[in-house]
């Protein structure tokens, strides 16, 4: 489920390497990659966020879990530095 989106100008390759480091500063396991998409895993017991391009040019905020903690933290923590466009109820991605 697609919980948000960030909204910025560059190009999203040039916005992750910046973005897995602030994400780190808060959250201990943080996985990603840029190979095409940019990719970053946010675990925490057994919630997992997923922020990533793969169905947008924009990073999108994601978990399959709809009750996710842990997504509405990412987002809060994402939204003090930059501008995330939450969804009023988390989206269906299209392989859902």
């Amino acid at each position: 489920m697609i919980y948000a989106e960030m909204e910025y100008e560059a190009h999203y390759s040039e916005l992750h390497q910046e973005l897995v480091s602030y994400l780190k500063e808060t959250f201990s396991t943080v996985e990603h990659g840029l190979q095409g998409d940019s990719w970053i895993w946010i675990f925490e017991g057994d919630d997992k966020v997923e922020i990533d391009t793969f169905y947008s040019m924009k990073h999108q905020i994601k978990s399959a879990n709809t009750g996710s903690f842990l997504a509405k933290a990412v987002i809060k923590y994402i939204s003090a530095k930059y501008k995330v466009n939450a969804y009023s109820a988390p989206e269906p991605e299209p392989h859902e």
